[in-house]
């Protein structure tokens, strides 16, 4: 994980008070609430955009911001990250400062295709804790603002998928074909497979549990069966995710 070098002609650096948040994201007391024990500034840092970072707009990114974030705590709950993508009409990518380190998260978020005025926001995806001072990394190379998007998001979602697969113990397997380790592999697709590994993790988590509250014999035999099947499909989605992992990298040495 890396932090990057956002381009000074970038920069924005405007404080954003919460009230205004509130306004936008039509804010209830509970999230109020939240901001207040949570947030001590939040300011948008760089404008991501055509004049900005020489990169033409496409349908879906027609520029992208990149907002700071610096809680009163080392966890900031996503609720609070939702509803700044809520007021603000543009894809975000946020860099999260506390005690001295910077971690940067972003959900990914396109326009509905029902309604273009709205936004669809998924689920979010983090980063490691960096130290504030750690080198930064020029913006990867892209196309276009919609290329960029992606080339931003991509290693949040890739490194929080392994983060999860490796905590539980399932590290990605490499048991996949050929023709599956070419074939590219767009973000929504690997969103698609975080969200089925974090989903099935759950279901996995769930079953550990009801085999540690059971004790009779037989039941615990049908539990660790159950168990052992949840365990076989995790395995079998973080193998995708490994075959992923190289499709894109070979993508990437012949781009």
């Amino acid at each position: 994980m890396t932090l990057y070098d956002w381009p000074r002609a970038a920069g924005f650096g405007r404080v954003i008070p919460k009230n205004k948040i509130y306004e936008h994201a039509g804010a209830n007391t509970s999230l109020k609430d939240l901001f207040v024990r949570e947030v001590d500034q939040i300011v948008w840092s760089h404008k991501l955009a055509p004049e900005t970072v020489n990169l033409a707009a496409t349908k879906q990114v027609a520029e992208m911001q990149v907002f700071r974030i610096t809680p009163r705590t080392a966890t900031l709950d996503h609720d609070v990250l939702r509803a700044i993508d809520k007021a603000i009409p543009f894809p975000l990518i946020f860099e999260v400062a506390h005690g001295g380190r910077v971690r940067l998260a972003a959900a990914y978020k396109r326009p509905s295709e029902a309604d273009g005025s709205r936004w669809v926001v998924g689920d979010y995806f983090q980063g490691d804790w960096l130290p504030e001072d750690a080198p930064r990394a020029p913006l990867p190379v892209a196309l276009n603002m919609g290329a960029l998007y992606e080339r931003l998001l991509e290693p949040l979602v890739a490194g929080q998928t392994a983060r999860l697969a490796t905590g539980l113990g399932e590290a990605p397997q490499t048991h996949f074909t050929p023709a599956e380790a070419e074939r590219p592999v767009s973000l929504e697709e690997r969103i698609a497979q975080a969200e089925a590994i974090k989903a099935q993790a759950r279901e996995v988590g769930r079953i550990k549990a009801r085999l540690g509250r059971e004790k009779q014999f037989n039941k615990r035999v049908a539990i660790n069966a159950e168990l052992r099947a949840a365990k076989q499909e995790l395995e079998r989605l973080t193998a995708g995710t490994a075959a992923t992992a190289v499709a894109n990298s070979q993508e990437d040495n012949h781009g």
